[in-house]
């Protein structure tokens, strides 16, 4: 049976040429990079050199701005509550989009219980920020402003740039949230003028267990994480040799191969879905079309009249594997906080799936899914009892109305309400 993978945004393989960078790492360079020895030393050299690695990826000013955690959730906690707390004499308030990471919402979430304030800033069809109501949501006690680089559940490029313009004319810490972008998207701290910028290597094909936070040096931060002076004394804790040089091969690798990966990715998600809504009625695609304002790897689609779990299994039974949202929120039966922020009915909310591209993937691959993905919303809706109503007129279809009936969320809500009585 044919295996293809289309869930990049969860984890991409790890290069060879990564891992081959750091096999010596494990059995013969293992010292400690605070160690004052030779063998201190050279890791001490093999750290740094990645350091300068992922500088060159997003353009930052000098390689001591980058500091290396344990993954995107800590560089993301540490940029929002580590300005937060460095800023709260000046002020107690963060500006965030709707649409923003599980890991910005909780952190913002915990700093709340702290005494903090803050303010969703809306987002509209797309999942585009609006902004115009950002600007209108900054106050004199606004210390942080947080904004993603494309969405994790639609792919949405939101306008950062224009978000910097405005943070740097009111003096206010931008933190850019790049970890479901980095290596997909081309990235210069200067330009966007970011103060903070978060990366995830294992999601451009470096090796999970280590993250990147870039701090320009003017960005006032303390640390989270209390014990030793690592990371320049922002954060504590042996740092993970062997990750962090995989990590900055995936980083020199990616710059070089960008403009590749995305000319080719691009053509798969155009090929993955005209083939889907030509093959499949009653299928939608959230967030933009696949162009300018979206990431080239990502699609994100709700399948009218069945469930993104059973989609799921039946496609992995396939061989293909995709998810069926966020890997942080997948696990929850809530809906995406994304997709409802967006405004999308809560039936093909439970009927989404993402798929994200990569570098290996082939044209023959994306033509085996449309196939497979096809027969199976065939089999599915053939056991809906919602399709079953769809077909009786009973119920209507929210993505193509026919104006035979009530849309799911009305019928259920018609039935629910007959049986309080």
């Amino acid at each position: 049976m044919r295996q293809v993978y289309l869930d990049h945004l969860s984890a991409t393989p790890l290069l060879p040429e990564a891992f081959e960078a750091m096999k010596p790492f494990f059995l013969e360079a293992y010292g400690n990079v605070s160690s004052l020895h030779q063998h201190g030393l050279r890791v001490r050299d093999a750290v740094a050199k990645a350091r300068t690695q992922m500088a060159a990826l997003i353009n930052a000013e000098s390689a001591d701005d980058i500091f290396f955690t344990s993954c995107g959730t800590e560089s993301v906690n540490l940029a929002v509550k580590g300005v937060a707390y460095a800023n709260r004499r000046r002020g107690n308030h963060i500006v965030w989009s709707e649409v923003e990471h599980p890991a910005i919402l909780s952190s913002i979430e915990f700093l709340e219980k702290e005494g903090f304030t803050h303010t969703k800033v809306p987002v509209d069809v797309d999942g585009r920020l609006i902004v115009e109501k950002l600007r209108e949501a900054i106050t004199d006690k606004t210390t942080l402003i947080c904004v993603q680089l494309a969405n994790h559940d639609i792919g949405t490029l939101q306008p950062v740039a224009e978000v910097g313009r405005i943070a740097g004319e009111k003096g206010i810490p931008l933190f850019v949230d790049a970890n479901s972008s980095a290596g997909w998207v081309p990235i210069d701290v200067q330009q966007l003028g970011a103060s903070l910028l978060s990366l995830s290597p294992h999601r451009f094909y470096g090796p999970k267990g280590v993250g990147v936070l870039y701090r320009n040096r003017r960005a006032r931060i303390v640390s989270i994480l209390h014990g030793g002076v690592q990371e320049g004394g922002r954060r504590a804790g042996t740092e993970n040799v062997p990750a962090i040089v995989g990590a900055g091969v995936a980083a020199e690798v990616a710059l070089r191969e960008l403009p590749a990966r995305v000319e080719h990715v691009a053509a798969l998600q155009h090929r993955l879905w005209n083939g889907l809504k030509s093959r499949i009625p009653f299928i939608k695609l959230n967030g933009p079309e696949p162009g300018p304002k979206r990431i080239a790897n990502n699609i994100n689609i709700s399948t009218e009249f069945i469930e993104g779990e059973g989609q799921l299994l039946l496609l992995d039974l396939n061989g293909v594997a995709v998810a069926s949202g966020s890997s942080c929120v997948s696990k929850s039966l809530k809906i995406s906080h994304v997709l409802a922020a967006i405004g999308l009915d809560h039936a093909l909310a439970q009927g989404n799936l993402i798929l994200t591209l990569g570098k290996d993937n082939t044209a023959e691959e994306i033509d085996y899914v449309i196939d497979a993905f096809a027969k199976i919303v065939e089999k599915l809706r053939g056991m809906s009892p919602m399709w079953d109503e769809f077909q009786r007129g009973i119920i209507d279809s929210v993505i193509s109305p026919t104006g035979r009936g009530k849309s799911f969320s009305e019928h259920a809500a018609a039935i629910s309400g007959k049986a309080a009585h």
